[in-house]
């Protein structure tokens, strides 16, 4: 079975920076398309970033030249890098997989309904 366990959450001023980790286990890396989403209570669940299997990105508005991700296909490991968190930036966080190639644009602009494995997430809180 395939599952996908987030980690590194926590609670950090603003400026400060957090680096999140999601690790794939039960199928082989290179068969999906990752991205992070958040969610916070009440609202809708959000892209932020995805990645390709070559490495582009794509980011939302909200998290562009702040949030990085990343990902290294041997250890089967996605990354969310945040740097400069704001308040709004508290969430949780949710690694997710579609099961198929998509470019880094595509995924970000197809959003959840593309992606059918999740993560239980992980929780950011960002005081001020």
């Amino acid at each position: 079975q395939v599952q996908l366990a987030e980690s590194g959450g926590g609670s950090v001023q603003a400026g400060g920076s957090l680096r999140l980790s999601c690790a794939l286990s039960g199928g082989d890396y290179g068969d999906f398309t990752f991205a992070w989403f958040r969610q916070t209570l009440g609202k809708e669940r959000e892209v932020v970033a995805s990645i390709d299997d070559d490495d582009w990105t794509s980011y939302s508005e909200s998290v562009k030249d702040r949030f990085i991700i990343s990902q290294d296909t041997p250890k089967k490991t996605l990354y969310l890098q945040m740097n400069n968190l704001k308040s709004e930036d508290s969430s949780t966080y949710f690694c997710a997989a579609a099961p198929r190639r998509l470019t880094a644009i595509q995924a970000l602009n197809l959003g959840a309904p593309a992606f059918e494995i999740w993560g239980r997430g992980t929780q950011v809180t960002v005081s001020s």
